[in-house]
């Protein structure tokens, strides 16, 4: 789980574009919140790998992608927002963020 983010951190600070093209309009500071948040996938990540760290990284985790699901939802919001992703793709996405969620609450 810990090299799921640690990947997911270091794309954001790398291919800021990507993230750039879902953040939501109504957001600010778009390149600053990518940033944020790849910085806090990077310590999400981190915290996972000690036990001392463990729990609050996965309260974290939760809190953040529960955050993210406004992403998901904006992406399904228009053509552009959704960056040429399929809709189908775009509201399995939204599924798999809980299931996600899980995932993480199964390591407490």
């Amino acid at each position: 789980m810990s090299s799921l983010y640690f990947i997911g951190g270091i794309m954001h600070l790398i291919k800021p574009r990507i993230y750039l093209r879902i953040m939501p309009r109504y957001l600010p500071k778009p390149k600053l919140l990518v940033f944020l948040s790849g910085i806090a996938e990077l310590l999400i990540a981190a915290g996972l790998i000690f036990n001392k760290t463990r729990e609050l990284a996965i309260y974290s985790l939760i809190l953040m992608l529960l955050v993210f699901l406004l992403v998901h939802f904006y992406m399904l919001s228009s053509q552009k927002a959704a960056a040429g992703f399929p809709r189908w793709i775009l509201i399995a996405r939204i599924p798999l963020q809980f299931i996600l969620m899980l995932w993480a609450f199964s390591y407490l």
